[in-house]
């Protein structure tokens, strides 16, 4: 046993976040820890970490044991490069030892998406999901006796995904994950635990099995639920005919107490399961959206793609895959004509663009509610399916009266989706759209791509979510933009197949190699170093844009602490005041989003 974790009660405000939870972690398990967003599930790992305390209950552990904990969101520390930041783990081991450790980080950084060369970059070049990466490494490094692993897959590609399955299933750590990526859950866990309304039910089986046994127990549990509510409801109209009849006093009195003494059935009636949402019927557009013909995109020096050729036909859903920084999201802003580039990109006839990005949640109206947000768009039957939408998108009951100014940034996404649901389009742009959604949000949102009439583009890490929706995959590699004629499966069981040859061809070429004497690294050395010029150079111009961008919010942040300074004065609470705050801060967030583009180029 590592822990236990026994009648922990957790409220925040008064408000119960989590009821009774009980259970054991045992060495070697690997557990999915599942639920709506808001159910409680980072609340308990911060709870298993010490980060939190319960309100009452007790959590014991086996002696000298180790955690490592990954958050959702972390603050990071600068001064160090990519290399001592991993190796400061290792801080006071013998040379042999940091050998050993630097063959193993070597692997472990790699595997997580970086290049060697990366090494000696201070981590304050490193955009925020590198910088995720950089402290998931560190903390898959020191072997902990239990891992918490909180959305660990948000910032990762697909290829990082499949490393870090690997890893988790070769490891002796136990596990405890946090993730909305089904087929992740599903390759490397074998135990599920759902939080609902403050309880848990545990299942010793994978997610896809838990899946159906939930479905069974949601079942049993309605039916309970109803039936205790006609029982509830026969009883009060009994006590309330009878209330004042002395021949039945002593039966109305039963009844009472017979009410008072129920254990109310509670069950989760937000299920989303069977809502069928349909995108509006799609104009129609011309037989090819977007035909790109020797496209090429450089930002300074550094060429981003070049010599890209295709042609998405009208109704075709393809993906758009590939390590982050290779070009995917550039090549939509060249789409969305956001970014000049060299070459040709011809959109189609009468092409009507549906465009979702993580930016475009900054595009909504901040005094509108998140019910008049999608009320304003929703035309026709839809408009009396709004609640059950919202619902879907975790913005049920008194969220869906929130104003969008105080919604987080994952609800802002959410919304911006939602909206973009109900507006009529023939291709549809989706650059990473199911980063804050969970498992029923995402269900919703895939069905109704698999019935939309139009044509799809979208760049995604979640294979679940793109298993069965794509018929073609486009991977961004190395410059190069490579189509691939299948479902995402099918692309992944080819990529294995030529990974095992390429292994095989480098064998080979480096026997060649050493045979060949220096010629070649000669060649190789002048190439090597011509691009590191061309790179340097790209690489200070962008780090003079950075800095630029980088003082602009620092103002900006100094002019929002002043603003909530006057603030706090009653007198200053003026609409004007608050109007320049809300401006203040939109366009913090505009150099914020900036500025993580720069730093991933």
């Amino acid at each position: 046993m590592l822990i236990n974790l026994e009648h922990i009660h957790l409220e925040y405000s008064s408000k119960p976040i989590l009821n009774d939870i009980s259970f054991l972690v045992n060495a070697k398990e690997r557990i999915a820890l599942v639920g709506k967003n808001g159910a409680g599930k980072t609340s308990l790992l911060r709870l298993i970490t010490g980060k939190e305390q319960p309100t009452s209950g007790n959590i014991s552990f086996a002696a000298n044991i180790t955690i490592g904990y990954l958050p959702q969101v972390m603050l990071h520390t600068d001064g160090n490069t990519l290399q001592q930041e991993v190796m400061s783990i290792f801080a006071g081991d013998t040379p042999e030892e940091d050998a050993k450790h630097i063959a193993e980080m070597d692997k472990t950084i790699i595997g997580l998406g970086f290049e060697r060369k990366d090494l000696a970059r201070p981590c304050s070049e490193f955009s925020g999901g590198w910088r995720m990466r950089i402290e998931l490494a560190k903390i898959l490094l020191q072997h902990p006796d239990l891992l918490l692993l909180d959305e660990p897959t948000n910032h990762l590609d697909i290829e990082s995904i499949q490393w870090l399955e690997q890893f988790l299933k070769n490891s002796n750590s136990a596990l405890i994950l946090v993730s909305h990526d089904r087929a992740f859950l599903d390759n490397v866990t074998t135990r599920t635990i759902e939080i609902t309304l403050g309880h848990i039910y545990d299942y010793n089986v994978s997610y896809s099995h838990f899946k159906v046994l939930r479905q069974e127990r949601h079942e049993q549990q309605v039916r309970a639920y109803l039936n205790q509510q006609k029982l509830i409801q026969d009883t009060k109209e009994f006590i309330e005919r009878f209330r004042y009849k002395a021949t039945k006093a002593v039966q109305v009195q039963s009844r009472i107490k017979q009410l008072e003494k129920l254990d109310i059935i509670e069950v989760d009636m937000d299920d989303t399961s069977r809502l069928n949402l349909k995108f509006p019927p799609a104009p129609r557009s011309g037989d090819y959206p977007i035909i790109v013909e020797e496209l090429r995109k450089d930002f300074g020096a550094h060429t981003v793609f070049q010599d890209v050729n295709f042609t998405i036909k009208r109704g075709e859903k393809v993906a758009f895959v590939g390590k982050n920084g290779e070009g995917k999201t550039t090549l939509v802003k060249c789409i969305m004509n956001q970014l000049d580039y060299l070459g040709s990109l011809r959109i189609g006839h009468n092409v009507k663009i549906g465009y979702f990005a993580q930016n475009q949640a900054a595009l909504l109206d901040e005094n509108l509610t998140v019910f008049q947000t999608i009320d304003y768009v929703a035309v026709g039957d839809i408009r009396t399916k709004i609640r059950d939408i919202l619902g879907a998108f975790m913005f049920g009951g008194e969220a869906s009266d929130k104003k969008v100014k105080v919604l987080s940034g994952g609800e802002r996404s959410r919304l911006a989706m939602i909206r973009l649901l109900l507006e009529p389009c023939n291709l549809l742009i989706l650059d990473e759209p199911t980063n804050h959604l969970d498992m029923q949000s995402k269900d919703v949102l895939k069905n109704a791509l698999q019935n939309f009439d139009g044509t799809v583009i979208c760049v995604s890490h979640d294979r679940d979510f793109l298993d069965g929706l794509i018929d073609k995959v486009y991977e961004f590699k190395g410059g190069k933009v490579i189509e691939h004629l299948g479902g995402i499966y099918d692309f992944l069981r080819k990529k294995n197949i030529d990974s095992l040859q390429e292994l095989e061809r480098k064998k080979t070429v480096s026997t060649l190699s050493t045979k060949g004497g220096e010629i070649g690294e000669v060649t190789s050395a002048k190439l090597d170093y011509a691009a590191q010029k061309a790179a340097a150079a790209a690489k200070r111009k962008k780090e003079k844009q950075i800095a630029d961008i980088e003082n602009q919010i620092a103002l900006l942040e100094q002019e929002q602490k002043d603003i909530e300074q006057l603030l706090t004065s009653v007198e200053e609470q003026t609409q004007e005041n608050f109007q320049r705050y809300e401006h203040v801060k939109h366009e913090l967030e505009k150099r914020l989003y900036e500025w993580e583009i720069l730093s991933e180029e």
